[in-house]
């Protein structure tokens, strides 16, 4: 019986041995994204837009509202603002909110936003580097409605992990300067 299991051991062994072992390269996350599809959002406020469906949307009575991404831990915060003759002080405090992210940000890029068929003017902010948000806007119409949103992430910030969520992000966001319209 012993012969058996030495010989058992033997040629389990002998097949046993083979190439030497290969590291494995690391993995790296791949984070991937449904295409958006996108609907209008309708609301008694005194405009409307297009906005990602995978994003729930909370109205408040002031017309502010939250766009939610459970599935990227983000939020779109939007603030809506009569224009009362003081279209000076919301542009300064819609600039002012974007450059205090300057001590985090490795880089803030303005891409001015002009449509004037729908009198729809503003600026996007892409924010690089470890700031609080990866992107802002504002748009008006300069004489009676303005709008400003930020790109918030549930999550201590880093730019190279939020990166694939935040550039997915930055398309809604183009999507709600484009298809804004006052009512």
């Amino acid at each position: 019986m012993s012969r058996i299991v030495l010989a058992f051991i033997s040629v389990f062994l002998f097949f046993s041995c083979g190439n030497d072992p290969v590291p494995k390269p690391k993995g790296l996350l791949r984070l991937e994204y449904k295409s958006p599809e996108y609907t209008a959002l309708s609301t008694q406020c005194p405009y409307v837009f297009y906005k990602n469906t995978a994003a729930e949307a909370s109205i408040k009575p002031d017309c502010s509202m939250n766009l939610d991404y459970s599935q990227m831990n983000a939020h779109i915060f939007i603030t809506y603002k009569p224009i009362n003759n003081n279209i000076d002080k919301l542009l300064r405090d819609a600039q002012k909110l974007t450059y205090e992210h300057v001590a985090k940000a490795d880089n803030i890029q303005e891409q001015p936003f002009v449509n004037p068929d729908n009198k729809v003017y503003g600026m996007f902010y892409l924010v690089a580097g470890n700031a609080a948000s990866a992107s802002q806007f504002y748009v008006t119409d300069s004489t009676s409605h303005f709008l400003t949103g930020s790109l918030y992430f549930n999550v201590k910030p880093n730019y190279d992990s939020v990166l694939p969520a935040a550039k997915y992000l930055e398309e809604d966001i183009r999507k709600i300067m484009e298809t804004i319209r006052w009512k």
